[in-house]
């Protein structure tokens, strides 16, 4: 038998850019399904799931603001294309043969449920995914930020965000080859360094409520179900070094 995951519940945060694979734009269905097979990895070893994946790979509400949007009218915009997202990952998770329920925060009850709490944690409880979409429901706030929120609300033991890279580091390592990668960072430092993990709201929602924040490699076929053993190669931000 193996090894009892460290985390009973989790939310894990995936970037929208993270499914486009090496496409330009949309979504990689192959990325996609990749994805899915991890989360039906660790699933399967017995932790709770619940997701929320970003917009930036269709629409990006401040790019769309500085186009000339009005910023709250091209955040909702961003939140429709995070909808289309948690649809894509719902369509594959069920392809993996892994109940999954998608939850808006603004209401649209033909493709999605609406998101109650309560239901949201049930759902969990019976073994399916939870899909978290259309961030906070409100304009200013980022996927980030509703990570953060969904996670205090479901009472995850963890935040996952799945990025680019295996941690975090003192700068971008695709730019910079001397930057330093970092095991383990607190709230503090994360926030003080600005070290851009991730928006400064969600980093102080997560310390309020002491849920740690553990960065790892979304790209890295296993890395999921590693981290959740405790075993896998991550940055892991707590109150403690």
């Amino acid at each position: 038998m193996g090894a009892r995951p460290k985390y009973p519940r989790v939310l894990l945060k995936v970037s929208g850019e993270a499914l486009m694979g090496a496409e330009p734009y949309g979504i990689d269905t192959a990325t996609v399904e990749r994805i899915a097979a991890d989360i039906k990895e660790a699933a399967s070893s017995g932790t709770q799931l619940c997701l929320v994946i970003g917009g930036g790979n269709i629409f990006r509400g401040l790019a769309g603001a500085a186009k000339g949007i009005d910023r709250a009218t091209a955040d909702y915009m961003g939140m429709l294309a995070t909808v289309m997202n948690a649809l894509a990952m719902q369509a594959a998770l069920e392809r993996a043969g892994v109940p999954s329920r998608v939850q808006s925060a603004i209401p649209m009850s033909t493709v999605c449920e609406p998101y109650i709490r309560r239901r949201a944690i049930r759902h969990m409880e019976k073994g399916r995914v939870v899909i978290f979409a259309a961030g906070t429901g409100n304009p200013f706030f980022t996927t980030d930020t509703a990570a953060a929120l969904r996670a205090a609300e479901m009472n995850c033991q963890a935040m996952l965000k799945g990025t680019q890279v295996d941690g975090v580091y003192s700068a971008d390592p695709k730019k910079d080859r001397s930057a330093t990668r970092y095991e383990s960072l607190s709230y503090y430092e994360v926030l003080s360094r600005d070290l851009g993990v991730m928006d400064a709201s969600a980093v102080s929602l997560s310390r309020e409520n002491q849920i740690p924040i553990i960065v790892f490699s979304i790209h890295d076929r296993g890395a999921l179900p590693a981290v959740l053993r405790g075993e896998g190669r991550a940055t892991i931000i707590t109150d403690r070094t």
